[in-house]
């Protein structure tokens, strides 16, 4: 009786090591896959690692787009803006002034619908 007793716990601890030993595999290739698709992700983005470290690339931008850039940030700011109570020295836009053709004097509820 005795020997039976053992062999049944040997075949018991039999079956949790090979149970531990397959979770564990099945953890391991997932965080490889995991692992493999984020570094293929991030090389698509000019993010590669090594052993060194991280290596980034960056995207070569011309002085020619800088230059577009900008100018298109300047003519947003220019057309964005108004200067109601502006007058030129020179006399240029002096005409009729009514409150309707004065940009930026109307006042409108915000709230309601039309």
């Amino acid at each position: 009786m005795s020997k039976a007793g053992h062999v049944v716990s040997f075949i018991i601890f039999l079956v949790v090591v090979v149970f531990l030993a397959i979770v564990g595999y099945v953890a391991y290739s997932i965080a490889h896959d995991v692992g493999h698709k984020t570094r293929q992700k991030l090389e698509k983005k000019n993010v590669s690692f090594s052993r060194e470290g991280m290596k980034v690339g960056v995207h070569e931008r011309s002085a020619e787009h800088e230059e577009d850039a900008a100018q298109s940030v300047i003519t947003k700011i220019w057309n964005s803006s108004s200067w109601p109570g502006y007058q030129s020295r020179m006399g240029w836009g002096q005409g009729k002034k009514t409150p309707a053709a004065t940009p930026g004097v109307e006042k409108r509820n915000p709230y309601s619908r039309q």
